[in-house]
């Protein structure tokens, strides 16, 4: 009875996982649902079009390396938490980086609100890297470039997040 009883016992717990298991395994997802939600894309910003100029020649983009990083403090109950250091460049159009360059100034101003509210809303709390998480901060960062610097700025690249607990 004494070798009996831990047997039994594993028997038991094997068959009680693989039950488990079997009532918490997702769902299938069917193939029709996936071609039903249209093209993925990061951004709708982004174009998969390209500029050509009168030769036919395809018109490369300009990026602009904001001089320095963007430090974000997060703020739980009252005290500084974390602190985020965020890189960022803008993908211009052909001859517009001397423009951005002049406007600097008043992107990371827009640059820094955009990313405090972002922090303010938890949007650097958890998973802050995730793709949903990510586009949300791209798409701000990218309407408030165009609303500063004009149709001159293409995209926003976030080239380096980091988050440090204090």
């Amino acid at each position: 009875m004494g070798k009996i009883l831990p047997i039994l016992l594993a028997l038991i717990g094997v068959g009680v996982g693989i039950g488990a298991g079997v009532m918490l395994k997702p769902e299938p997802v069917e193939e029709h649902a996936v071609a039903d939600c249209g093209p993925q894309t990061d951004t709708e910003h982004t174009e998969i079009t390209r500029d050509v100029d009168e030769h036919g020649d395809e018109i490369l983009p300009e990026y602009v390396k904001m001089n320095n990083q963007f430090v974000i403090p997060v703020v739980e109950d009252g005290k500084m938490a974390a602190l985020v250091v965020v890189s960022i460049s803008l993908e211009v159009t052909a001859g517009g980086k001397e423009a951005t360059f002049q406007r600097e100034p008043k992107l990371r101003d827009a640059f820094n609100q955009v990313l405090f509210d972002h922090a303010n809303a938890g949007g650097f709390n958890g998973t802050f890297t995730s793709s949903n998480n990510m586009t949300v901060l791209r798409d701000a960062l990218y309407e408030i470039a165009v609303k500063v610097a004009g149709t001159v700025v293409k995209d926003v690249l976030i080239a380096e997040i980091v988050r440090q607990d204090v």
